[in-house]
């Protein structure tokens, strides 16, 4: 098959299309789309591999995302590909070396774990974000002082500066909320998290406030999960699962630990993952009572 220009997302040109959310997302992207075109061509990982004097892991690395683009490696496997177009070569190449660009988040590069920048890019892109916390109110939901005690608690060796520079991106990221396309926000989370005397007792009552105003908008959907749930296949830990508007954009689910996180999109550990989200969402109390439950926590105080 003879390509004489690069099919882009849901049949429109690349040349058209217009990524974004850091470039996480952009590499990602661009890494779906040199996939289809091998594919298309019947090209194994190995040929394409040498074709930019590679092996056929960093072809594996490049459709993933994983890396970045060079030019040469670029234009050499859209050649291969049968991309004859040079308007078409030229806007692909040129989408390639903007998805090396830093991201948003580039000037808090200096309290911002390598591990995480992935996310940030990812939930900045992200149509439908569903998290589910037990220990914290999730991060877009925070008040600021709020964070602040959460990150004063949790930092063994942060410095005052430092402290406010974390608090200054985790409020830069919640920005997304009030966007003109925000994401849906589906959180459910466990009610130790909102019991937890973070702060003290006014910060926690403003944040209890900060809750039943999120809960009123009509992009975001809470959910509390009682004590008398007991049991429920979510206490093993925190997890996050975002899908995006793209298509070529698989849903992925962060998990996030002490030093380090996984960010999971094969299917099997996917579906598994929701299927946990819907088990604890049946045993959470209703969105439609979640004011109601915040209410009855502040008069308790």
């Amino acid at each position: 098959m003879e390509c004489s220009g690069v099919t882009g997302l849901r049949g429109e040109d690349v040349s058209e299309v217009q990524p974004g959310g850091g470039p996480t997302v952009r590499r990602l992207l661009v890494g779906s789309q040199l996939r289809r075109l091998r594919t298309e061509r019947g090209i194994s990982r190995e040929q394409a591999g040498e074709a930019i004097r590679a092996s056929e892991w960093k072809i594996h690395r490049l459709e993933n995302g994983q890396v970045g683009y060079k030019e040469r490696d670029v234009a050499d496997l859209l050649t291969l590909y049968g991309v004859t177009d040079p308007e078409a070569a030229a806007a692909f190449v040129t989408m390639a070396l903007e998805a090396n660009a830093p991201g948003w988040w580039y000037h808090y590069s200096d309290v911002l774990p390598q591990w995480f920048r992935a996310y940030v890019d990812l939930e900045s892109a992200a149509a439908l974000i569903r998290t589910y916390e037990g220990q914290f109110v999730p991060g877009l939901l925070q008040t600021e002082e709020y964070m602040r005690a959460v990150m004063g608690g949790a930092s063994l060796d942060d410095s005052a500066e430092e402290l406010e520079q974390r608090v200054t991106l985790r409020l830069s990221r919640q920005r997304v909320l009030t966007q003109p396309e925000a994401p849906r926000v589906w959180a459910v989370v466990d009610e130790a998290a909102l019991r937890r005397p973070v702060g003290g007792r006014e910060v926690m009552r403003a944040q209890l406030e900060r809750l039943v105003d999120a809960a009123k908008l009509p992009s975001v959907t809470l959910q509390v999960l009682p004590f008398r749930a007991g049991a429920h296949p979510a206490m093993v830990g925190a997890f996050s699962v975002l899908r995006f508007a793209d298509e070529e954009l698989p849903d992925v689910v962060y998990v996030e630990h002490l030093t380090s996180a996984l960010y999971l999109n094969k299917r099997d550990d996917v579906d598994q993952y929701l299927h946990v989200m819907e088990n604890v969402c049946l045993r959470a109390e209703p969105p439609h009572k979640t004011v109601q439950l915040l209410d009855a926590m502040l008069k308790e105080r």
